[in-house]
């Protein structure tokens, strides 16, 4: 994520606005966060596991964050807070918050008719927005921009370059979307006649709620009768498929080259890792956990982490593998004859 103008706070100030428990030199002046291999006097890091002890030992960071179960592991100048990675979030949003929008339009900027744009919104050179579509309030849309016809966009929602909204689709406040996302393309709707592929139109929007982040060349379908719907909080990656009619639950999160294939729904919390993948017409309870590199295949109704992905090995040893899993059936078969002729022999015994 791009940041703005930097900020220099006292240890002081900081546990003033975020809270937390301060020990040692409250005036001591910071200016950026960084990691502990890394950091310099004026930096702040922080400390989540003892693996690192070694590091912290040896950082010149000017203070850190810590929990209360490594408190006393440095007597550096430190925060204690029940969770160091989010606080050390914290600080670095305060330490670096985007740079305000230049509220006007740019010259080169189309504006088609009936569009309504709040005179505190931001519009960067070549935008185009289509017809009927509402701006809200210190919203800053990037160059390059296509905002299609009747499309709304909640209060300080951020669009970076070359972002595309298509028609009819809604975005809520503080939204974030990086460059190349596309929002509202026509989802994967086809019927097979006579060999032929029939397009189905695609009537349908894209509903995104507030605080919502999209990645870098992210693309979300438009729903083919229903809406495509993204609630609140969640926070996709770069690189992912969000197919047609598909429903992702409120602060969920997904890493890069998740799929999700049409009319899938997520639940609430959930998280997949890189390059996930998940079918059609699923249903995922809330608060599941889906590892790097899984097929989910079949619906999931409790919630917990759920792995499919084999561990790696050399090419060598898969091809060994792989011979033998082409034989698993005919295996199971000669196991359960085994197991028949076990227990005549244990009933003969007996």
């Amino acid at each position: 994520m791009s940041v703005g103008i930097e900020h220099t706070y006292t240890l002081g100030e900081i546990v003033a606005r975020l809270g937390g428990e301060l020990l040692g030199d409250t005036q001591l002046q910071i200016d950026q966060v960084a990691a502990l291999e890394t950091a310099r006097p004026r930096n702040i890091s922080f400390f989540a596991t003892t693996r690192l002890k070694r590091q912290l030992d040896a950082t010149q960071a000017g203070a850190v964050i810590l929990n209360q179960e490594n408190r006393e592991a440095t007597q550096k100048p430190r925060i204690i807070s029940n969770n160091p990675s989010a606080y050390f979030a914290k600080v670095a949003a305060l330490l670096n918050p985007f740079e305000p929008a230049i509220a006007g339009i740019h010259p080169t900027a189309v504006i088609e008719p009936d569009a309504v744009i709040a005179a505190s919104a931001s519009i960067g050179p070549f935008v185009h927005i289509g017809r009927g579509a509402r701006i809200g309030e210190r919203v800053k849309i990037g160059a390059g921009c296509s905002i299609g016809d009747q499309v709304a966009i909640g209060e300080d929602t951020l669009l970076y370059p070359r972002v595309v909204i298509y028609q009819q689709c809604q975005l809520g406040a503080r939204v974030i979307l990086h460059s190349g996302a596309v929002i509202g393309a026509d989802g994967f709707g086809l019927a097979h006649e006579e060999g032929r592929w029939l397009k189905i139109p695609q009537i349908g929007r894209v509903l995104i709620g507030d605080d919502v982040e999209i990645g870098a060349n992210t693309t979300i379908d438009r729903g083919a009768l229903e809406d495509t719907v993204i609630e609140e909080g969640v926070k996709l990656d770069n690189l992912i498929q969000v197919a047609h009619n598909v429903h992702i639950g409120a602060h969920s999160a997904m890493a890069g080259c998740v799929g999700i294939a049409g009319s899938a729904r997520i639940g609430r919390n959930c998280t997949v890792g890189g390059a996930g993948m998940i079918l059609g017409h699923l249903q995922i309870a809330d608060n599941v956990s889906v590892s790097s590199g899984t097929l989910i295949t079949k619906s999931i109704t409790k919630p917990g982490a759920y792995t499919s992905a084999m561990p790696f090995s050399s090419h060598e040893q898969w091809l060994k593998n792989a011979a033998h899993l082409r034989h698993l059936d005919s295996m199971a078969d000669k196991i359960r004859h085994l197991e028949q002729k076990i227990a005549e022999l244990e009933r003969k015994k007996s």
